[in-house]
Parts: structure tokens; sequence; C-alpha cells
């Protein structure tokens, strides 16, 4: 699936900022680089890591001092002018209607401007993602593609949060089993392919280096915060309805059909080939979240 969230993978906003560094002085301007989905979970931590090597960013969202959003397309050209590289995040998923085409127009916009880089982020078994993958790849630039499972910080900064705090993950997930991957290491990926030479056309599966079910899960989550957290299977149809209360989109429960078939239950080495290192495991991520306190009643 696919930040900010976008969707399992996606759904959530932080503050916006326009990140600038200083200027180095006697040296070229660093190219400038889109982050859209800035605000999100995986776009956030791009954004921070492009500012702290030197890189000029600008925020991707409705409310940046430049404002980008996907279903607008005359925010597009203004958020892409001077744009070299961009990364690339729709909202809310790439299996949503729509998506893919968004997605094409804007590459071939991005291309037409003089972006040099695009580096998408996408999601493991969805066919809409194989598609939007094509369409960035058929515009001429430089790109690289993010294929990730769902993310370790779906369950302290999105909607799993909830479901943490009241001890019950009750979702359609069955017996199945994913490798959730952690939001740094994307990221970290994500900056690698900006700014780094040798990632142009290659296609990174991120995974963590474990397949977890959401009972192993429950279990981990369980052991770092000391309380009991279960987990409990539920219909797609109980989890619609669960999803229309809470104001979410009912295609979010569609999402859970990726993993219930096994299709996405693999582990993959893309950490290991863009940076050199093991990807971080969802223990230390829960240990780490809940040292935060982001978890306790």
């Amino acid at each position: 699936m696919t930040d900010d969230t976008q969707t399992m993978q996606t759904t959530e906003t932080t503050q916006d900022t326009q990140q600038r560094p200083a200027a180095r002085p006697g040296g070229p301007a660093a190219p400038l680089v889109l982050v859209t989905g800035g605000t999100g979970k995986i776009g956030r931590r791009v954004a921070e890591r492009l500012a702290a090597r030197g890189r000029d960013v600008r925020i991707g969202s409705r409310t940046a001092p430049v404002p980008f959003d996907w279903n607008d397309e005359s925010t597009w050209s203004p958020a892409l002018e001077g744009v070299r590289a961009v990364y690339l995040s729709y909202y809310p998923d790439l299996a949503f209607p729509g998506a893919v085409e968004a997605v094409g127009a804007f590459s071939r916009l991005a291309a037409k401007t003089g972006v040099e880089r695009l580096v998408l982020l996408s999601g493991r078994g969805e066919e809409a993602a194989r598609a939007a993958e094509e369409a960035v790849r058929g515009v001429g630039t430089g790109w690289t593609v993010l294929r990730c499972a769902w993310f370790n910080q779906n369950f302290d900064e999105s909607f799993f949060l909830e479901p943490v705090l009241a001890g019950e993950l009750a979702l359609p997930a069955g017996a199945a089993v994913e490798p959730f991957v952690d939001a740094d290491d994307i990221a970290d990926v994500a900056v690698a392919a900006l700014t780094e030479d040798g990632h142009d056309g290659r296609v990174y599966e991120l995974t963590g280096p474990r397949p977890l079910s959401f009972a192993d899960v429950a279990a981990e989550l369980s052991a770092a915060t000391g309380r009991e957290i279960r987990f409990t299977a539920v219909t797609v149809e109980e989890y619609r309805a669960v999803l229309a209360v809470a104001g979410l989109p009912g295609e979010f429960a569609e999402l859970f059909t990726l993993i219930l078939d096994g299709r996405n239950a693999h582990v993959s080495d893309g950490v290991r080939r863009a940076l050199g290192r093991e990807p971080r495991d969802f223990a230390e991520f829960a240990r780490a979240a809940a040292a935060t306190g982001v978890w306790d009643d």
C-alpha cells in the first residue's frame, strides 16, 4: 500500500512547514525538491532529511505557502516551478479511483517543466499501483519506485492508534501476515534516491525483516506497553461499518484483501539493496514508540 498513507501506509498530517536551509557560501544552489504528501508519515520524514542535507525543500500540501492538491490541477504548475526532483506520494492511496490518471498527468507535467527525478511511493500487490508505476516510468525522467509493505507507524501515528489505545485490534485480517516496514527506513531510501546516484531505474520492494500476523503485532505491542492488547478478527463488512462511524472511506477495508490471499507475505531485501543495512524490526519500533508515551492510557 501506499503516504500520507496514503492509507494503511499513509493518512495523517502534521503542521505544514517550508524548509529552507541556509545558503552555502560560494556554492551552487541545491536543486529544489518537491515533497508531495509532505506533512504525512513518510513525506514529513523525507522533508526533514532533505533539509538536514542542505536541500531546498518545497512541501506539497494544501496548506503550504505554495499550495499543492492532487484534486486541483491548477495547483500543480506553481508547485513544480523551479523543481528538479519530486517525491511522489498520492493521497489517499494508489488503489483509489482516479489515482493512476492523476499520477500520470502530474508526472507528464513534471517532465515538461524540467523535473529530472521522480521517486514514487507505491504499494505491493496492487494492480493500480503497478499502473501508476508504469505511468511514471513512461514520462522520460529518471525514476525510482518504492514498493512498500504496510507501515509500522500506522500503529502510533495513524488510524490503528485508537484501537491500540482501546486494547483491541479488530480488523479483517484473519491469520494473514505482513512484513511491516518502518517509516524511517522508507524515508532513508527515498532521500537516497532523490539525492544520490545509482538509484535511477530501480524498483525497491521495502519490507521489515520478518512477516507478522496481526495477532503477532498485538503480542509485540503488549510486550512493549506492558498491558494486554488483543487481536480480534472481523469481516470486511463489519470493518467497513467501523470506518463509516470514524468518517473514513470504506475503500480502506478493501485494502485488507491485498494481504488475505498471501500475495504480500514475503520479505524483500530492498532496504539492504538501497542502503546497505538491515531494516528496522517491528519490536524495536514498538519499544521506541512505547517509550514516548503515545500508547499510555
